[in-house]
């Protein structure tokens, strides 16, 4: 059978979004990875094999690992670093405000946010490559976040986050877009999902299942 690559089936796509809205300048070299990434998740027959052992591999891989320290600015230019977070558990979401995957998580980062502030839990979303006012107006007015937003300007911190051999097509800032994780009070992390638009956990409960196990025996 001819097969496709997915490049050219996300090109297409992305070509044919262009032409339906010539104003949608977000349009952009990472939206046309992400594009590949969904045809990657959910046709892998037109362009590559079935990563998703390798996927969850890679989710194994990382737990029990330190978590890469970073010092981010949030939208009021001040800087937080995931060191000073030390003693708390910390909840991390890699973001686009571009990524319906991450649209459709945040009322529900900020429900846990709510839910679990008094138990030693912070919350951050850290937003890749996107500038202030844009983040601020998509994703921190937009969905009313009470917890931090952090800008990583370069793509490097989340970038340091993704597993090795996973999605090796994409860069690596891009692989973690979407994913959640959970870093302990030792700063070891405890949880990492990676996108799953099959299985899309949006409500986040699995995180908050492993959260709950680990509050428990605290």
């Amino acid at each position: 059978m001819h097969r496709v690559p997915a490049n050219t089936v996300a090109q297409k796509v992305s070509h044919y979004w262009q032409k339906k809205s010539q104003n949608h300048k977000t349009m952009n070299a990472s939206l046309l990875s992400f594009i590949q990434l969904l045809i990657y998740l959910n046709f892998p027959d037109i362009g590559y094999p079935s990563n998703s052992n390798l996927e969850d591999d890679g989710e194994k891989i990382m737990i029990g690992n330190p978590a890469p320290d970073f010092s981010l600015a949030d939208l009021d230019g001040d800087s937080l670093s995931l060191s000073s977070l030390r003693g708390d558990f910390v909840v991390i979401h890699i973001a686009t405000t571009w990524c319906p995957f991450c649209n459709a998580e945040a009322p529900y980062l900020e429900e846990l946010y709510r839910q679990y502030k008094d138990k030693r839990v912070q919350v951050l979303i850290i937003d890749v490559k996107e500038p202030k006012d844009l983040v601020q107006a998509k994703l921190q007015e937009r969905f009313n976040l009470s917890f931090p937003v952090l800008l990583d300007l370069d793509g490097s911190v989340a970038a340091s986050y993704a597993p090795p051999g996973v999605l090796p097509d994409l860069a690596r800032d891009e692989v973690m877009l979407a994913s959640n994780l959970l870093i302990d009070p030792e700063g070891k992390i405890q949880f990492l999902s990676l996108l799953d638009s099959k299985n899309f956990d949006a409500k986040l409960v699995d995180l908050k299942k492993r959260l709950d196990e680990l509050l428990a025996a605290d």
